[in-house]
């Protein structure tokens, strides 16, 4: 027995129908001219993951439907070809005036013009940025399917993504007679996911004795993005395969009868850093919200500093240097060196760079306020004018050209508020949102060793690297002015939000109180901005975004 299977590792668009339909289509003809007799697509293929509340509209479900129906019939005439595709199907029934769910995220096995089984998926993921049970009802049933042409067929147990996390789906399917394991997958990135999965799905080889492959997608939907890392592993728990990371790939299988066992033969892709995973999620991120939505171009405001150099760097690996352009914007408080080291970055960089004084602006405003504020001191008030106006022309850039202003602060200003709502955090996409100040860093020396898509080599001057970070708001400012040590803060930070570790856990952990209380205030204190602060790339396991739900009226202060 001998099966030649290949995996679809796609980069669907939500909402695009036809296209991805297409892709579908011109993937299974691709792979059976190539000997295939077996196509895996992703989670969700037709629709794209995740569709959210158009999964809650009977038109779009209605259109899926469709689309699931073309793609058969497109394919029918490839004989013993079979073809698996990821869909929404059912909907919502009445019953005494009461709505009862009945959408399934659902796979359907195609194979010569027919849907030969539909499969629910049973396990529906409702932590982290998953919101499963809010569209989907578990499915009940149990999917094995038979591959491959007569007498060299191959059993084989569908299991949807969440499905496979647990222990009963894949051990019912081995029950049903599965020879094998199929998984379909749509589990977005953060750093370690990739592996964790193949841990995973080894105990999950190992328990049933079913070798498995496993289908990912790729690409990046708004805050998510999608690494592919594609895998196969024999029923020994060895990782038999693996597919390239971060990009479109036909990950081909041969499925060989070894005796009494089923062996899988595949390329395997080496193993990457967290660090190489990390940069190909933010270019990919970057890539897929400007390109999906439509975006000519970006533009960014270039300081001098370490955040917008790494934003411009993602940038142009992202989109190409005639499509990112920078705006250096200095203020009475604007250190020499910044002016100098931008405009370096920028010609490494090869991009489009002009210098805008908010000077003439900064001195209307206050001159503007001049009696209100008669009397009173220079603050944060002052600061933050600076950086609306910084805001209000770039977004007016953006206007008149149509580029995206790409903003560029980090997980730690966020945190605490170190950023100005309508300023600094005015923008259409928020780069590295996910990203601790001292992540920052260390992809800076990451991107200035490494040229991985051959834009520039070392493209951050050494300088915006080693000098202390500073929003040059007023003179001789510096971060840590008002804040603890970035190593210090953003450890609090994990702790705090991203582990909901209590302070008093902290504090016993060996963190000064007064650090601790400071930096859990902020967090707590500017809830608010963050709810109007743009969408941003998810690359932690849990980011200011969907998986960060709390009330901005708030008083509880453990």
């Amino acid at each position: 027995m001998s099966l030649t299977l290949c995996v679809a590792q796609l980069n669907f668009v939500v909402g695009d129908l036809d296209g991805n339909a297409q892709k579908i289509i011109a993937a299974a003809n691709q792979a059976y001219a190539d000997g295939a007799r077996l196509l895996l697509t992703p989670e969700l293929s037709i629709c794209g993951y995740a569709a959210e509340d158009l999964f809650l509209r009977p038109a779009f479900i209605d259109a899926c439907n469709d689309a699931v129906n073309r793609v058969a019939s497109a394919l029918a005439g490839l004989k013993d070809m079979t073809v698996v595709v990821g869909h929404p199907t059912g909907g919502d029934r009445r019953t005494r005036s009461v709505a009862v769910q009945t959408r399934l995220n659902a796979a359907s096995v195609l194979c010569e013009g027919r849907v030969v089984v539909t499969y629910g998926k049973r396990e529906l993921p409702n932590y982290q940025v998953f919101d499963e049970r809010r569209y989907f009802t578990p499915g009940d049933s149990v999917c094995v399917f038979e591959a491959g042409p007569v007498g060299e067929r191959v059993r084989v147990g569908l299991l949807i993504c969440e499905d496979a996390w647990f222990e009963e789906p894949a051990r019912l399917a081995k029950d049903a007679g599965a020879q094998m394991l199929a998984v379909i997958n749509a589990s977005p990135f953060h750093v370690g996911k990739g592996y964790e999965r193949e841990a995973t799905m080894q105990e999950r080889v190992l328990a049933t004795g079913l070798p498995m492959v496993y289908a990912h997608l790729v690409g990046g939907q708004d805050e998510v993005v999608f690494e592919g890392h594609s895998f196969a592993i024999d029923a020994d728990g060895s990782v038999a395969g693996r597919a390239p990371s971060f990009k479109e790939n036909s990950f081909v299988v041969q499925v060989e009868q070894a005796q009494a066992a089923i062996k899988l033969v595949a390329t395997l892709e080496p193993m990457r850093s967290p660090e190489q995973d990390l940069w190909d999620a933010l270019v990919l991120g970057v890539r897929d919200y400007i390109g999906k939505n439509g975006f000519p171009g970006a533009i960014l405001g270039l300081s001098g500093g370490i955040d917008s150099a790494l934003v411009l760097a993602v940038a142009v690996d992202a989109l190409g240097a005639d499509r990112v352009r920078a705006i250096m914007m200095p203020s009475p408080y604007t250190a020499d060196i910044s002016w100098l080291d931008a405009r370096e970055m920028a010609q490494r960089m090869g991009v489009r760079y002009d210098e805008i004084s908010i000077v003439p602006e900064f001195e209307a405003f206050t001159a503007s306020l001049a009696g209100d504020f008669a009397g009173l001191a220079q603050d944060t008030t002052e600061e933050n004018i600076q950086a609306r106006i910084r805001g209000t022309l770039l977004m007016a850039l953006s206007n008149k050209h149509g580029s995206i202003v790409l903003t560029t602060g980090n997980k730690s200003e966020m945190a605490t508020g170190y950023c100005t709502l309508y300023g600094d955090m005015a923008g259409g996409f928020a780069v590295i949102k996910d990203l601790a100040k001292t992540l920052v860093f260390k992809m800076a020396h990451w991107r200035n060793v490494h040229d991985p898509y051959g834009t520039c080599v070392q493209p951050i001057p050494e300088r915006i690297i080693t000098r202390p970070p500073s929003a040059e708001l007023r003179p001789d400012q510096k971060d840590q002015d008002s804040l603890p040590p970035y190593e210090v803060l953003d450890a609090i930070v994990d702790r705090y939000m991203e582990n909901d570790q209590s302070i008093e856990t902290i504090v016993a952990a060996g963190f000064a109180r007064a650090d601790v209380e400071k930096v859990t205030r902020l967090i707590k204190i500017n809830e608010y901005k963050r709810r109007q602060a743009p969408v941003g790339i998810r690359v932690t396991h849990r980011s200011f975004g969907k998986d960060w739900r709390y009330p901005i009226t708030n008083r509880f202060r453990a």
